[in-house]
């Protein structure tokens, strides 16, 4: 592709420093960021999220911050759409563009397109399935899912009931795996693509996870945990670091049992997304504090590829 466009992707498990890092290189391009962490889309949770503030933004404009409440229906085939259009009025004015997050869906979904021949929902085996989740458990589609599909079990957050049914209702309909299917044809885009990915030793990560929720719970996790109480429902919080302290609220574990359980929970979370983002072979791996390196192979590759 010969093209003076460049969307640089950053990807890394979290709290890897996706954030600083991108914030860094956007200075330095003098360009605008697009998140593709799909909690940090919602203005009623930050802390959680760990979303960047507007210190740690530092003036550079962030797209997909704080931009849907969580009582919106806002999904992956959403995001695609407009972040195409976002990117679309940054490519205007420049030639770099920024797409930064953990959520590997998402950013598979702006480098090569959503698979349009996803079937539609099925309301029987929907029904079906929220029936099972309601009388068996979560544990239920888990295995269901394990059995259907080995594969996508190991790359899902397992307790995300939602996710759990689409990918065992794709596989009921197409009698097909969910990870085959979601790997159809790439769509090509009319820029070129660069994929940076974060990486550290696994002890340093699983340490800066710990120290990150301390930090997290001193700054008031679990006051905005009580905040959106109300809404545990949705899909937005069945996520890390909310239904743990849902879970303290309910008296079902004590407080010290959930900050320990958001630790492990979040370790668990920063394996699969490496799972997901190391199947990439376009991915180029640095350390995060690499930055001039990073520059040179960006560099290098706009050279090569227009």
């Amino acid at each position: 592709m010969n093209t003076t466009k460049t969307l640089i992707v950053i990807v890394g498990p979290t709290a890897i420093g996706k954030t600083d890092c991108s914030i860094w290189l956007a200075k330095y391009f003098k360009t605008s960021i697009l998140s593709a962490d799909s909690r940090q889309f919602y203005k009623e949770i930050s802390i959680g999220t760990a979303k960047p503030t507007p210190e740690e933004m530092n003036g550079v404009p962030h797209y997909f911050i704080d931009s849907h409440s969580i009582t919106a229906d806002f999904n992956v085939n959403d995001f695609e759409k407009e972040a195409l259009t976002q990117l679309d009025h940054i490519f205007k004015s420049n030639d770099y563009a920024i797409l930064v997050g953990g959520s590997g869906m998402y950013v598979d979904a702006l480098c090569y397109g959503m698979d349009d021949a996803m079937p539609d929902p099925d309301e029987n085996i929907r029904t079906r399935l929220n029936n099972q989740l309601a009388i068996a458990g979560i544990e239920s589609l888990q295995e269901e899912l394990k059995t259907l599909d080995p594969v996508f079990y190991h790359e899902i957050d397992l307790k995300n009931s939602n996710r759990l049914m689409r990918a065992i209702e794709v596989c009921l309909i197409t009698g097909q795996p969910y990870s085959t299917l979601r790997k159809g044809i790439i769509k090509k885009r009319p820029f070129n693509i660069v994929r940076i990915g974060l990486e550290k030793e696994r002890e340093v990560i699983y340490d800066r996870i710990n120290k990150r929720v301390d930090i997290m719970m001193a700054n008031g996790l679990l006051d905005e945990v009580k905040s959106v109480y109300k809404f545990r429902n949705q899909n937005a919080l069945k996520t890390v670091g909310y239904r743990e302290l849902f879970d303290y609220l309910d008296q079902k574990i004590t407080l010290e049992e959930a900050v320990e359980k958001i630790k492990v929970n979040s370790r668990r979370y920063a394996k699969r997304q490496l799972t997901w983002f190391k199947k990439d072979k376009n991915t180029h791996w640095f350390l995060p504090e690499q930055q001039e390196e990073m520059i040179n192979f960006i560099r290098t590759y706009k050279k090569r590829n227009g």
